[in-house]
């Protein structure tokens, strides 16, 4: 078999790999998944991209590569020109060439780069705030606000000698005992920060990751897909201390009728509780939680 024969074969191979079928058996979860929001797939387009074009460079430069060293060795009688300097046109070709394959890749680059950071036309406002170990939301102008933390039954299975075997804990360590919730079809801007040491919102299926500064407040957006109701999962993706692998976030996405009811409902409730003083039977809903939360 020549060398052309094996370069097929070789670029045969990895487009088997990258076929749905395999896809299907498992080795999607090898790559970045599509998410369910426009700006998601924007980002997975691109990785695609750029990693087929790492590939086909790679394939040419090993390829030539190889080709050398097996052709031109000196058990075939090749001899080195010891004369050989420099060629002019080698040296702007592979000059040139590279600044021509680095502009092609910026350019989509930097237009999903802009999209990431394009807030205009927001429909809902979140204050995302990082405490350790969990996560604050407030509703800007809606008059919600709750802590969000590891659910008690992954809580509790992860103590050491806790006796629970985690296997029988549904989403182990990737549940939350109050999830932010947001309406499907609608653009929601993140207003991102922290309290005490910096953390990051990092939700894959939204293609949103972003620092949780303190002092410092970032920005993010997403807008999930209209037919994608459901709960996605992320966690915090920053090291922020002992705890840090106990700080998943879970988003409650619902179509944009439930998510009315559920907004005043939880508005209701918060009202009602603020006027009223915090009992043994019924706490306050972030008494304990802001006694939890460290301060700096």
């Amino acid at each position: 078999m020549n060398f052309g024969c094996k370069l097929a074969a070789s670029a045969a191979l990895i487009a088997s790999l990258a076929s749905p079928a395999h896809a299907e058996s498992g080795w999607a979860l090898l790559n970045m998944p599509q998410g369910v929001t426009e700006i998601s797939r924007r980002i997975y387009h691109l990785h695609m991209l750029i990693f087929w074009i790492c590939v086909v460079i790679g394939v040419v430069v090993f390829g030539v590569m190889i080709y050398s060293i097996v052709t031109f060795r000196r058990s075939k009688g090749a001899v080195a020109d010891t004369t050989l300097v420099h060629n002019t046109k080698v040296e702007i070709v592979w000059t040139i060439l590279p600044v021509a394959i680095l502009v092609a890749m910026a350019v989509p680059a930097a237009r999903t780069l802009v999209e990431t950071e394009d807030l205009r036309n927001t429909e809902l406002t979140v204050k995302v705030t990082g405490y350790q170990w969990g996560w604050n939301y407030e509703y800007l102008d809606r008059g919600v606000s709750f802590f969000s933390r590891l659910s008690r039954d992954s809580d509790a299975a992860r103590q050491l000698l806790s006796g629970i075997d985690p296997n029988t804990v549904p989403h182990y360590l990737l549940s939350v005992d109050h999830p932010l919730v947001v309406p499907v079809g609608t653009k929601v801007r993140l207003l991102i920060t922290a309290s005490d040491v910096i953390h990051s919102w990092w939700v894959p299926d939204f293609g949103v990751k972003k620092d949780a500064i303190p002092g410092f407040v970032n920005e993010a957006w997403f807008k999930v897909d209209t037919d994608k109701p459901g709960l996605y999962r992320g966690q915090c993706a920053e090291l922020c201390g002992r705890d840090h692998g106990f700080m998943p976030i879970v988003v409650d996405v619902r179509s944009k009728d439930d998510f009315a009811v559920w907004l005043k409902a939880k508005a209701d409730e918060q009202r009602s509780q603020q006027g009223s003083p915090p009992t043994a039977q019924q706490p306050a809903a972030t008494t304990p939680e802001v006694a939890l939360a460290p301060k700096t």
